[in-house]
């Protein structure tokens, strides 16, 4: 069985504006500064406390009272301006009617995360987000885990971010880093990518030769 693993912000999915709206509604309630959206694009990425630890600036004393308030707020406006990049659609269906079995790796708390799978991807087989005891990206566990509910050992990862790169190679999977996400192909190829995917519509191809070149035909 051929499959797909997916990152969810930043390859599947834009997501950056509600991820902004809820930071910022976050730090509001606690009385901190708003980011700008590039700064949170900084942000994103290692899960929402990484991205709240940035944001703020630090890690205060009542950081979980903080990251209890953004974990209730960011799942009920988590697709208020989420929308799916042009040309995936179409490369997830290339790929279902070739055959391959599509699921969701994500730093993105599980249930936003179960969220937007049901929403946008309802033919993808599975989709996993953080929460414990799983460690989040760039450890394997996650990916392990849903390879495992796939019932599968190999596998292809498609993702936008240097966060992805260190995944697939700590997962031992070849890895397509996406053009169009939250990262500069520069930091990407720093993280060590090697395979690009400029547009969604290289993807069924470029996973079908990394697969080859990886466990054969």
């Amino acid at each position: 069985m051929k499959a797909v693993l997916w990152d969810l912000d930043g390859t599947l999915l834009y997501t950056l504006q509600d991820l902004t709206n809820a930071t910022n509604a976050t730090l509001e309630a606690f009385g901190y500064p708003k980011r700008t959206l590039e700064e949170v694009c900084t942000f994103v990425g290692n899960g929402a406390e990484n991205q709240m630890r940035l944001a703020l600036g630090k890690e205060p004393e009542n950081f979980q009272e903080i990251m209890a308030w953004y974990r209730a707020y960011y799942p009920l406006h988590c697709n208020e301006t989420t929308r799916v990049y042009e040309g995936i659609p179409q490369a997830a269906k290339t790929l279902l009617d070739r055959g391959w079995k599509l699921a969701i790796v994500s730093n993105k708390p599980d249930d936003a995360t179960k969220a937007l799978w049901k929403t946008y991807f309802p033919t993808f087989t599975a989709a996993l987000g953080q929460k414990p005891p799983l460690r989040r990206k760039p450890f394997p566990d996650m990916v392990l885990k849903t390879m495992e509910e796939l019932g599968i050992s190999r596998a292809v990862y498609v993702g936008d971010s240097d966060v992805d790169v260190k995944t697939a190679k700590a997962a031992g999977l070849p890895c397509i880093s996406a053009l169009w996400g939250y990262r500069s192909r520069q930091v990407l190829e720093e993280a060590g990518a090697v395979c690009f995917a400029r547009t969604p519509a290289e993807i069924p191809d470029l996973a079908q030769a990394l697969w080859e070149q990886t466990y054969g035909a």
